[in-house]
């Protein structure tokens, strides 16, 4: 069975840019239409990752292949910030999730006397921000997953993870982390063997998960944000029009006008962040022996589970 678990939609909230998020969305791709897109492209489950919320899941909660999840802002111990995807989730556990997501050491507690999935995304890109050797480490030591393929960050970024992993006997998921329809189940995750959600869900708690799909390109990336600012301008614009709108997200608007033009620049450079962040970041993981725990040097279920199916 095949699941993205990385999904994002118009309910992920404010665009994370300074000055752009002011008037733009992460996203603004409605939740049925996600659905759609993902069945149609071979997944047999739905689950939508939106930043920090469930709404999105609520939408689709008559359906019976769809299971909740969130893509958790965590605040570590540190005060650095890496992104969680939490699975299979509860109302409650949500409204836990939210009240403990600014204390990394309680939060990693409920996950795990829960025993919900949890993934580590894009764990060497740069989009949350800086991050310690020792951030890493205390991530990894937390969390049963790693998202080693992701479609949207460049492929050394997913390979890097990938290794991180193995070397830690950590499972391996993969999620196309797309913010528009078009990019949804680029990336997804494979149970050889599952027959049902329920099974698809122990197997997803146990690791014994396969990432599978492809990596961010950089033309993807420049059709993303073309995307994706061609919706604010149609949301900011029709609100005007309709007269719901304030003036100030239409003359925001208005003054980003000129720059599209410079929009494969500005993907050209996330691109090449992306990457050297991730080699950086990777090195600087190898070379710390603190950064890998004794207790985790065992064959991942990710590992295990490819060799069962080429068997």
């Amino acid at each position: 069975m095949r699941c993205d678990l990385h999904t994002h939609s118009l309910w992920s909230g404010a665009a994370d840019v300074a000055v752009v998020g002011r008037f733009a969305r992460e996203s603004y791709s409605e939740p049925l239409a996600v659905y759609a897109a993902a069945r149609r492209r071979g997944m047999d489950l739905v689950t939508l990752t939106d930043h920090d919320t469930i709404e999105g899941n609520l939408a689709l909660a008559h359906l019976p292949d769809v299971f909740w999840s969130e893509e958790v802002t965590c605040t570590l111990p540190s005060g650095s910030i890496v992104h969680l995807g939490v699975f299979d989730i509860t109302e409650w556990e949500h409204r836990e999730i939210a009240r403990l997501r600014s204390d990394g050491e309680a939060l990693f507690a409920l996950l795990a006397e829960r025993r919900i999935p949890t993934a580590l995304n894009h764990m060497l890109s740069p989009i949350t921000g800086p991050r310690s050797t020792g951030d890493y480490a205390y991530a990894l030591d937390r969390v049963g997953l790693v998202e080693s393929q992701n479609g949207n960050m460049p492929s050394a970024v997913n390979v890097l993870a990938g290794r991180a992993a193995e070397r830690l006997g950590l499972a391996t998921v993969g999620g196309s982390d797309a913010h528009t329809v078009a990019t949804v189940a680029r990336a997804y995750t494979e149970v050889p063997g599952a027959r049902s959600r329920e099974e698809f869900l122990a197997a997803l708690r146990e690791g014994a998960t396969l990432p599978r799909g492809s990596a961010g390109s950089y033309a993807q990336l420049v059709a993303d944000i073309a995307r994706v600012t061609a919706g604010a301008y149609r949301d900011v614009f029709g609100q005007a029009l309709r007269g719901k709108g304030a003036w100030l997200p239409v003359l925001s608007v208005a003054l980003t006008v000129p720059l599209t033009p410079l929009i494969p620049l500005f993907a050209l450079v996330a691109h090449a962040q992306a990457t050297v962040a991730a080699h950086r970041d990777a090195r600087r993981l190898e070379q710390w022996p603190g950064a890998i725990s004794p207790t985790a040097r065992r064959p991942s279920a990710s590992s295990l589970a490819l060799e069962e199916a080429a068997q």
